[in-house]
């Protein structure tokens, strides 16, 4: 019997695959980073093909460094940056354009012309989205506009759409010789042509558009098998059985399974969700309205999420951009050498600004800055925007849901950072959570595979493999907390309306 599972995260810098045990123990993992592009200023796109030549690589990576076959594994999950959008040639297996990136901005003047008629919440009753340039949507329409021949080739029937999820298993079940074009359900409330409750593509959305429905992905549960890996890759006849989009996977993962569980992830952006369960909640606090996922046949979880652009990639713009630091590891230390943030504060709106503003219109700023500020300052600031971003996210998420959350799980990369974790259970006024294991999103996609092959048996089996590692509690004073966010709160407004005509 096979003793294990092999997820594949094809994430935004890199691409990983992480083979789990029974028990959701990291046996052996295979990573590789890919190029990010930046072709103008707003613009980030990367390279499909680039991506799937390293997700092959990083399965090989894998199982040798378990010493691995392909008999040892029961299934592959799939988990992926959402919203970054391939387009492809399906007779040739070539994307016609880079995958623009979920983080780029230039269909904004696409936002405002859609927008024109019923505003940016046209939508946002059917899809839980507003009109952004953050979701695929705008994205796909770019392409077909811009890309000579695409909207050509699109209505002729010969291109496919998908999120990088979509890409890799359609390449892994075969590409051209008969690669199975599907996405699941929290892709696809990712795209702004999803109807929430239907869990089908509108007409009406994608005529508005200018989408063929013909490009679009069938949409599946999270959890079922959706094809096998083809005879020509090295997991040939395993079984693709699971699908989540990376923050609902990181919640899977996290074993935030009910109606009112809630995890937030850091990593080059921030994600908080919470688990409203079957209910539809419509957010009135700049939350969006998501899929949180469906097993198989049974009802779909839906979830709010707050969606913070810019967390982890402020450190790298440090280190790669202005060259502050040599490694992103050194920001702690630095940061470290201070009592607090010198009165800096640092807002990272680099696409913009997503929950709970939704304002396309800003862009970055440190503010703050006297003589007395110096590097390590910064770099306490630059910490401290994360944890000051999710205390946003928090707040918009109560009032939402009415019922105060009292403690928060999290996971991705920074949560190693214990300077980080403590501001922010500080900020919060709640213990801040850390599991023993912190790969999440790997492990979601993994449990959601496992689930359907009968790997694990149910949802009960997963939350037993769920233990913590470390908790921080809050110490700061609630009147120092309620400063801090007056002074963050006062440098956010200064990032609105840079955006003009003149500035794109």
């Amino acid at each position: 019997m096979s003793k294990y599972v092999i997820a594949i995260d094809q994430g935004t810098t890199s691409s990983r695959a992480i083979v789990f045990d029974h028990a959701g123990t990291i046996v052996s993992t295979g990573q590789m980073e890919h190029e990010q592009i930046f072709p103008q200023a707003g613009w980030v796109e990367h390279n499909a093909t680039e991506i799937w030549d390293n997700v092959r690589e990083v399965i090989a990576v894998a199982l040798a460094a378990g010493n691995l076959t392909r008999h040892d594994i029961a299934a592959v999950g799939i988990t992926n940056q959402r919203e970054t959008s391939v387009v492809w040639n399906k007779k040739t297996g070539v994307p016609v354009y880079n995958a623009i990136v979920w983080q780029d901005t230039r269909t904004q003047y696409i936002v405002e012309e859609l927008a024109a008629n019923g505003g940016v919440d046209r939508y946002k009753e059917r899809v839980g989205l507003p009109l952004a340039p953050y979701f695929s949507g705008t994205k796909v329409k770019w392409i077909l506009d811009h890309v000579d021949g695409a909207r050509e080739a699109a209505e002729a029937g010969d291109l496919l759409f998908g999120n990088t999820d979509t890409w890799v298993t359609w390449n892994l079940t075969g590409g051209t010789d008969g690669g199975v074009h599907i996405t699941d359900v929290t892709n696809a409330s990712r795209t702004m042509f999803m109807d929430l409750e239907t869990l089908a593509w509108d007409d009406e959305i994608l005529a508005d558009f200018g989408v063929p429905r013909s490009m679009l992905p069938e949409i599946k549960s999270s959890s079922e098998v959706y094809g096998e890996v083809h005879s020509s890759q090295l997991l040939r006849e395993v079984p693709i059985a699971g699908i989540l989009g990376d923050q609902q996977a990181a919640t899977f993962g996290q074993a935030a399974f009910g109606a009112g569980e809630a995890k937030n992830t850091y990593g080059t952006g921030c994600f908080l969700i919470f688990n409203t369960g079957e209910e539809i909640v419509r957010s009135k606090n700049g939350l969006l309205t998501t899929l949180g996922y469906k097993l198989g046949d049974a009802a779909p979880v839906y979830a709010l999420e707050g969606s913070i652009a810019v967390a982890g990639s402020l450190v790298q713009w440090l280190r790669d951009n202005i060259g502050m630091i040599a490694t992103s590891a050194e920001i702690e230390t630095l940061a470290a050498t201070v009592s607090d943030n010198g009165g800096v504060y640092i807002v990272p709106a680099f696409s913009g600004l997503f929950a709970p503003y939704w304002r396309s219109d800003a862009r970055g700023a440190i503010v703050g800055l006297t003589r007395y500020a110096n590097k390590n300052h910064i770099a306490r600031a630059a910490l401290e925007s994360t944890a000051f971003q999710t205390r946003e996210v928090l707040d918009a998420v109560n009032a939402d849901s009415g019922v105060p959350l009292t403690e928060l799980k999290v996971d991705g990369g920074m949560v190693a950072n214990d300077q980080l974790m403590q501001f922010q259970a500080d900020l919060l006024g709640v213990p801040v959570i850390r599991p023993k294991v912190t790969e999440t999103t790997a492990l979601g996609a993994a449990y959601a595979a496992g689930l359907a092959v009968g790997f694990w048996n149910d949802l009960g089996e997963l939350r037993a493999n769920w233990s913590e590692d470390k908790r921080w509690e809050p110490s700061m004073d609630t009147a120092e907390r309620e400063r801090q966010m007056r002074l963050w709160q006062k440098a956010v407004t200064r990032t609105f309306d840079w955006v003009d005509e003149d500035v794109r």
